[in-house]
């Protein structure tokens, strides 16, 4: 996701935080600071966030977790002010394994809240009292009722919550996944419009939610939509197999001629016969802006880079396509055979739509 950095990797997946999320983080401090004028006020506002924002962390980890044990990997956790979002490079077509991803991470937030209301007994701490007490037992006892209000609130029928997932688990049992899709996302979308209207009268961040809500159905059922589409469709099918690579110590001045004169935008990088990295025309205006034109690219290609084999089915590796639009390496038998453009698969899913009954 752009404008976020990785902080952490953990079991192969990137933890990363989008810039959004340390705004969320300086207002806090400043709105803590201005309230109680003391600095000490603004430090515990923003480790009171941080303790949430790792609950959440969590949570995603639940998510991923559980969905390595069906063969899914995770490709990153996000930290947004929204709160975490797991970059699953897809989601199984049974509805079993849909349904135990999506109860995952609840679960995760249940174990936390069970966890922290077993410290509070331990000190004598009642939920009666909690908001009377001080120091550590005031600051477990606002973390556990906070994620008690994101569980609750997760688990509301609506994409991207949780519940939507689940929602859409349980329809897939006795209907088309496409079908219970569009079920669950209009389903959202009504929890959405009660959302925005809720907004307008008492809380106007319920209206920005709801906004995200609404949006976040539609995404759903497009994505949908497309793999229907795409269902059938292999890799070997969409890929571009006429493609060049260039040698790891070409020059940036001469990559950027060579993306500039042609069609292709990414290459695979080759030193000594082996494909070392992935080169994309954003790796090239960033090099050129940073680096002089004479560096080699082996500088700043990317070394790690999605592929996909020849075989498998394209709506399984659309989440593999990276987020900036480059290409994914195509291999069949482990020997390079093409490259899968993004470009390339909307021609495709264009003429599949002008053909529906499978003419191209």
């Amino acid at each position: 996701m752009r404008w976020s950095w990785t902080v952490a990797r953990i079991k192969g997946i990137d933890v990363d935080i989008h810039a959004t999320f340390l705004l969320l983080l300086a207002w806090i401090a400043l709105a803590d600071y201005q309230q109680a004028h003391t600095v000490s006020a603004a430090v515990v506002g923003v480790l009171l966030t941080l303790a949430i924002f790792l609950s959440v962390v969590l949570h995603e980890f639940g998510h991923a977790l559980m969905a390595a044990r069906f063969g899914v990997k995770t490709k990153s956790i996000t930290l947004l002010p929204i709160g975490g979002v797991a970059r699953l490079e897809r989601m199984p077509s049974r509805p079993r394994e849909e349904l135990l991803i999506a109860l995952a991470g609840p679960v995760v937030t249940v174990a936390i809240i069970a966890v922290l209301y077993l410290a509070l007994l331990l000190g004598k701490v009642s939920l009666a009292s909690a908001a009377q007490t001080h120091g550590i037992w005031l600051f477990l006892a606002q973390v556990m009722w906070v994620n008690v209000i994101l569980a609750i609130f997760n688990l509301l029928p609506a994409f991207p919550m949780d519940g939507g997932r689940i929602l859409r688990a349980i329809l897939a049992f006795r209907m088309s996944r496409a079908r219970a899709t569009l079920v669950a996302a209009r389903v959202g979308r009504g929890f959405a419009i009660a959302m925005g209207i809720a907004g307008l009268l008492w809380n106007p961040m319920l209206a920005v939610i709801a906004v995200f809500v609404w949006l976040a159905a539609g995404q759903e059922a497009a994505m949908e939509q497309l793999k229907t589409t795409l269902r059938g469709v292999s890799v070997a099918d969409a890929m571009v197999s006429g493609f060049d690579t260039m040698p790891a110590d070409e020059s940036l001045a001469a990559a950027a001629s060579r993306i500039a004169q042609g069609f292709q935008h990414d290459f695979p990088v080759v030193d000594h016969g082996h494909i070392v990295g992935m080169l994309s025309r954003s790796d090239v205006r960033r090099g050129l802006a940073a680096a002089s034109p004479d560096t080699p690219i082996a500088e700043v290609m990317h070394r790690r880079f999605p592929t996909a084999d020849a075989g498998e089915e394209l709506d399984a590796v659309l989440g593999r396509l990276p987020p900036d639009g480059s290409a994914v390496l195509v291999t069949a038998h482990d020997h390079p055979v093409g490259l899968l453009d993004p470009r390339h698969i909307e021609e495709l899913l264009a003429m599949r739509q002008a053909h529906p009954r499978g003419a191209v």
